[in-house]
Order: C-alpha cells, then structure tokens, then sequence
C-alpha cells in the first residue's frame, strides 16, 4: 500500500450513510432502527471525525512521517437519549427528556508504526459540558483505538472506551424523582457522578474496487458493546425495565474522494 499514491494524503472526505440498530435508549433492552450518517477526513491540515451526531476537529496538523501525531481542537455531540423512540411503556411516563448539545476540547497522541508501516494507535479524551440546558452536566470521554489495514481493500479499528458522568448528568438520565414514581410505579432512585460504562468498538471498512488508497465507494460495518456501571447500571430504568449490556450495530455505504 504505497502512501505516495494513496487519496488520504493532503484534503480527503469519506462520506457516508447506513442504518444503525441501537437500544431506545441507554439502558434499554429494547432496539430500534434509525438512520446514521458519516462524515470524517482533512481538510487544510485540519482533521474532522465524527462523534456519535457530532464533530471533532484536529488543529493541530500532521507531520508527513512523524512517529508521533499530537491532536487537539473542538469537539461537539448532540445527544438525543430518552428524547423521543422510548418503546418502554413504564419509562416512556416518566416524560421525554430535552436534547442536549455537549461542546468542549478534545486531545490526544497518534503513535504511527506500531507494528508495521501502515497501522497506528491513537489515545484521546474528549470532556465536553452541555450548552443546551438539557443535563447541563459535564461528560469525560476517554478512548484507545488501533488503526490498521488487512490488506489493500480492507482497514479496520478495534475501540476500547469509557464514559464519566457527573451529578448534573446521572441524576438527569438515571434518577427517579417522587413525582416520577408516582407516574411510572418505578422506585424512587438518586444518581450521583459515576463511570458511567465502558465498551469496545469495531469499524471495518470495504472498498468494493478492493483498493482503498484510490478513494471510491465502500461498504462500512460497526459493532459496538457497552456495559453501563454503578448508578447508571442500578438506576430502576436500567435495572428493572432495562439491561446494563448494550448492543449497537450499522451497515452503510460510503463513498472517499
């Protein structure tokens, strides 16, 4: 796979779209189908990947060769849980919550050639606040993901992940107030700041003239698996009308030029 001859040097764009199976809402045992673009590349030296429905951009340019790639810029994520698609009869009367916008920084370091000349390992934390007025709480994304392609047509990358939550977050998401109990029959519950889970992720992409250094159109599959933890997992939403095992998986198609 010769770098000189490859689209992903210099301005790329791989855009995409699919249909993705996901719970109804975090901590649900009950899944639903919804659409599910994607948009990541570089464009004058800037970086962009997606984030769930949202954005993250690299200022910070990449040095042709350099063992090491730092990374650091804007990030930003909406987040549309228990917003609306709640298929939970009993969660559903406890009302629909508002949609958040989460923005903050995010950083990190790429370490290129790790195992061979075309593979890489990136660690990365986003900490992201809701502007929206929504949970208005602060969420700390912390990630470890290896990059690397099986042969010319083929990449693939393996994520592992967490998420912390603070008080503002949990009790929005998780907690059950009287007047909720009294709505749902659910038992009151108070959610304080927590790892809120953990999980990997898979993303393997085909280009279906078998060489992905010319761009063109791709097959994208995902896979992911989360384990929700402490109140998040104890909380009566996850517990009695849910499950702390999360699934979620996509199938789509793009196209890189």
């Amino acid at each position: 796979m010769p770098v000189e001859d490859s689209v992903f040097d210099g301005d790329y764009v791989t855009a995409g779209i699919g249909v993705a199976l996901g719970p109804s809402y975090e901590g649900s045992d009950d899944y639903t189908v919804s659409p599910l673009p994607v948009v990541l590349g570089s464009f004058g030296g800037v970086d962009f990947q997606p984030r769930g429905p949202g954005i993250a951009l690299d200022f910070i340019p990449d040095e042709e060769g350099a063992k090491l790639d730092f990374i650091f810029g804007p990030v930003a994520r909406a987040r549309f849980d228990r917003h609306n698609s709640i298929k939970d009869p009993v969660v559903r009367s406890l009302g629909e919550l508002d949609f958040a916008i989460e923005v903050g920084p995010f950083a990190g370091v790429q370490v290129n050639r790790v195992l061979h000349p075309y593979d890489s390992l990136t660690a990365q934390v986003d900490v992201r606040w809701d502007v929206a007025g929504a949970h208005k709480g602060m969420v700390v994304f912390p990630s470890l993901t290896y990059f690397t392609p099986l042969s010319r047509g083929v990449i693939t990358s393996l994520a592992i992940s967490g998420e912390y939550v603070d008080d503002d977050y949990a009790d929005y998401y998780f907690s059950i107030s009287p007047a909720g109990s009294a709505a749902s029959g659910l038992p009151t519950f108070t959610a304080d700041s927590d790892w809120k889970n953990v999980g990997a992720t898979m993303l393997t992409a085909v280009d279906l003239d078998g060489d992905a250094t010319n761009g063109g159109f791709g097959l994208i599959f995902l896979g992911s698996y989360s384990r929700l933890l402490g109140d998040p997992k104890r909380s009566p939403v996850t517990a009695i009308r849910g499950s702390a095992d999360q699934w979620f998986g996509a199938i789509g198609i793009g196209y890189t030029f």
